[in-house]
């Protein structure tokens, strides 16, 4: 059940669960559309934010996915957390260059939001000095 993907020289190993057969030796395909959307519109967002010259002290992006209970087991909603740490971090501009990742440049959110809701949420966190 485990196969090696190649993309671009980086080995990525995906593997099943022990239940149904595999040795849990790597994530399963489903969950790197999930990977997929956070990196797209992570490196999206730090980028255009250094642009702006926005200090940040950390960002984490996470996707959580609802799925159908039928088969094929597939997702159904996808919902984006957004978090940052800094102080004094403009809510404006954040907002600003989250629409621009999934507006503008994100392929991978461009896809998804044809077939299923995708939603956002963001949470800011004062750094400690």
């Amino acid at each position: 059940m485990a196969f090696e993907a190649n993309i671009d020289g980086h080995k990525i190993l995906l593997d099943a669960g022990e239940k149904v057969g595999g040795r849990n030796l790597g994530p399963r395909p489903t969950h790197l559309m999930l990977v997929a959307l956070a990196g797209c519109t992570g490196m999206d967002v730090v980028s255009l934010l250094t642009k702006m010259k926005v200090g940040l002290d950390n960002f984490d992006v996470k996707v959580e996915g609802t799925q159908s209970e039928e088969q094929p087991v597939h997702y159904t909603g996808m919902h984006i957390i957004y978090e940052f740490w800094g102080n004094e971090l403009p809510n404006d501009q954040l907002e600003k260059t989250i629409n621009l990742s999934l507006e503008r440049y994100c392929g991978v959110y461009a896809v998804y939001k044809e077939i299923m809701p995708v939603t956002y949420s963001i949470v800011t966190h004062l750094s400690s000095k």
